[in-house]
């Protein structure tokens, strides 16, 4: 509404005298209602939309996107930081392509092999690596020249072309062209365009892969991981292992790494089955022992339980052998045994025993080696060497021979394959086993002289001559359970004690394998020498180091050969073992064949085997039933000259030493007396050099050349008769 000043009824003189004078504002009326809200649409419409933004505004007060939120924020204020990355990521890219070219043009690879050959002091590897090294730089020189030439000859018909089409393009016009030449030239328009446009974006291309090869590839770094294995969960490398072991406390290596030293690796970190194995040169007053007594808290800056965590002494005291499981790889057990429904064995291969802490099974040798198996009670003992026994079994030229003392029927399915079996508390069990040690040492005399009337004289039974049944020197097993009960009787301990030593040092030699098993590993229940003479010790979980080092050998528990870590129940059926192979030690997990109360999985493997004698019309080896074979006699001369290994003069401490060597059931008690008797058979006399008393060469020589002319041995016989 607009007042007027012209208002005759508002004039100024109508006020009266003193009066406020009233201002006139030009104004307007606004009404806040909504537009068209007059009509239903229009109010429902405006109801949903403040449905909307309240939706929207509790969704932007949310956690998730307060999170998200937060984030945003964080990056967009690290973003200078992000950038710096991403460049040190781009220049450590182009620094690894550095590298690995560095690496090819020079056979770096090889070059390592050929390095870590000379440190471990292996002629033959480093020859080998030294000759692959000259092979592959003849094989790449060739497939430059190769490469030079199908390029040069691409480079000119390249060329050539390019000429010819631009002269056509000057001369011809695009319409007289035949339509095939035409589109060509707009074929080459559109390829050329593309390559200028790939030209502009390849340094773009170029910094993203050098980005993305610089990335950071340590599990758990953070941004732009991207690990290239899928157990990256379990990955170490040699940075974690350097950090591990500065942290064990131990004064010489905290003094090293304060003084910024840097571990030598022999070798790198690398897979080794279920694991990784590394070999590092300890600095100078440092021993793998001091490591291997850090054990417990390694693992733990490992991030692995003590059990996956396996530091031992190398081939020098100061070289650390390290495997580190993977994680949670040893629970599982080993698997089905490979020969459960089907197959045979040759013990003089081995027999299936288990998985290695890498996951490769293992064949467990038997000719040649003997066993000695002992843990706590329930932890796979009398299982183990049950699963040896029935690889054995599998053999048709085996023969078993089973003692167990005390009342377990771990071994009555064997029954119909074994040629001796005694189970049982009593002195009659002990008698029994006592006795068969008696004839395995009768037994392996005889084959000792049997071996030595062969052709060639072998030193020992081989496949070829345990196929040959009529000389009787097939693999013959002996398997004591509860061996302790026999070394602790106060009748018969003492006699089985020598007798088991006796063939532990020489039975392996003739195919006798003895098999010990106990749950009592102690300096009192063992004897020291069964323990230093065994091949193959097995040791599942014990007590302390006394049964440990009892079972594995002494000083095994000091050097990180422990299976004091093995634990009960838990670890059953695991077992840490010496002796089968190169191996410092293996962690084994066995074989189970099932002999339960419900389930019997032992049985049918029994009557495959029987099944398998018949099938090969074979009968049951048994020692002692092999007819006798005469032996050859003993050539003393010819056996003398063998020894003196083409040596002008020899000490006769020496000759004796190597005869016992060649022929021990022969020589092994040989004294002085009898060498020089044998010798004074042929008129050779002991000689006397620098001292000592030697057999010259020429004197052996001469009484061999005299007793061919004679045609005669050293029994009078003649010599054409024995040959023929």
């Amino acid at each position: 509404m607009n007042a007027h000043r012209d208002d005759p009824v508002n004039t100024p003189n109508q006020w009266s005298a003193g009066a406020v004078e009233p201002k006139v504002f030009d104004a307007e009326f606004v009404d806040d209602t909504p537009p068209h809200t007059d009509t239903p649409d229009s109010r429902e419409r405006w109801r949903l939309l403040r449905r909307v933004m309240l939706l929207i505004g509790r969704v932007w007060r949310s956690e998730r996107v307060l999170r998200l939120r937060t984030v945003a924020g964080y990056r967009l204020r690290m973003l200078p930081r992000d950038l710096l990355r991403l460049l040190w990521f781009a220049l450590r890219g182009h620094w690894r392509w550095a590298v690995k070219a560095w690496t090819f043009l020079t056979y770096g690879d090889l070059r390592a092999d050929a390095r870590a050959a000379r440190l471990a002091r292996d002629a033959e590897a480093r020859r080998d690596a030294q000759d692959a090294i000259r092979a592959q730089a003849k094989a790449r020189w060739a497939k430059v020249g190769l490469l030079l030439h199908r390029a040069g000859i691409a480079a000119l018909v390249v060329i050539v072309a390019a000429i010819a089409l631009i002269i056509t393009d000057a001369v011809l016009p695009r319409e007289r062209m035949w339509d095939w030449l035409a589109t060509s030239y707009d074929v080459l328009s559109i390829v050329s365009t593309v390559a200028r446009d790939l030209v502009l974006i390849a340094p773009v291309v170029w910094l993203i892969a050098a980005v993305y090869e610089g990335r950071d590839l340590t599990p758990g770094a953070g941004w732009l991981i991207h690990p290239q294995r899928e157990d990256a969960d379990s990955w170490v490398d040699e940075r974690m292992i350097s950090k591990a072991l500065a942290h064990l406390g131990i004064a010489p290596l905290n003094t090293f790494f304060k003084d910024g030293g840097e571990l030598v690796y022999t070798v790198p970190a690398r897979r080794d089955g279920d694991g990784t194995f590394a070999q590092v040169r300890l600095p100078m007053g440092v021993t793998a022992d001091m490591v291997a007594a850090q054990r417990a808290k390694l693992a733990a800056n490992l991030g692995r339980a003590s059990l996956e965590t396996w530091p031992t002494k190398g081939e020098e005291d100061g070289l650390l052998d390290l495997w580190i499981a993977d994680k949670h790889t040893l629970g599982g057990g080993a698997g089905q045994w490979p020969l459960q429904h089907d197959g045979t064995v040759d013990v003089f291969e081995g027999v299936p025993f288990g998985c290695t802490q890498r996951g490769v099974v293992i064949n467990a040798p038997l000719v040649e080696a003997n066993w000695l198996i002992g843990g706590r009670p329930g932890q796979g003992k009398s299982s183990a060497l049950r699963t040896l026994l029935l690889g054995a079994a599998l053999d048709v030229t085996a023969e078993l021979w089973v003692f167990v003392m005390g009342e377990s029927p771990d071994f009555d399915p064997f029954t119909p394959r074994l040629s001796r079996y005694a189970m049982g508390m009593d002195d009659t069990v002990a008698q029994a086993t006592l006795a068969a040690l008696e004839d395995l040492l009768e037994e392996m005399e005889r084959r000792g002289k049997i071996l030595g009337a062969q052709p060639g004289r072998p030193p020992k039974v081989s496949r070829k001559l345990a196929d040959k049944g009529h000389l009787g020197l097939h693999p013959l097993l002996c398997a004591i359970d509860e061996c302790h009960e026999l070394y602790q009787h106060p009748t018969y301990g003492k006699r089985a004690e020598e007798l088991a030593v006796r063939l532990i040092k020489r039975g392996r030699k003739y195919g006798i394998i003895l098999l010990l098993a106990t749950q009592s590993p102690t300096k009192d229940s063992i004897p020291k020498e069964i323990t230093r003479n065994v091949s193959c010790g097995i040791a599942f979980a014990v007590a302390d180091h006394v049964a440990n080092d009892g079972l594995l050998g002494s000083g095994k528990y000091k050097a990180g050969v422990r299976a004091t870590e093995l634990r009960m129940k838990t670890d059953c059926g695991t077992c840490v073992a010496v002796g089968l192979t190169d191996a410092t030690f293996e962690l084994v997990r066995t074989f189970y064949i099932p002999f339960e109360d419900e389930v019997d999985d032992v049985t049918p493997i029994i009557t495959r085997s029987m099944q398998q004698l018949g099938d090969t019309h074979r009968e049951l080896p048994a020692t002692g039933q092999q007819p006798a074979v005469e032996a050859a006699p003993v050539d003393h001369l010819a056996n003398i000259n063998q020894a003196m290994r083409g040596e002008r003069r020899v000490r006769t401490q020496v000759v004796l030493a190597r005869l016992a060597e060649q022929n021990p059931a022969e020589y092994e008690h040989w004294t002085f007396q009898h060498l020089r008797a044998a010798l004074a058979e042929h008129d050779i006399t002991v000689a006397k050099s620098g001292g000592v008393k030697v057999i010259r060469a020429e004197d052996i020589t001469t009484a061999l050349a005299q007793r061919d002319a004679t045609g005669t041995t050293d029994d009078g016989g003649d010599k054409t008769q024995i040959d023929e």
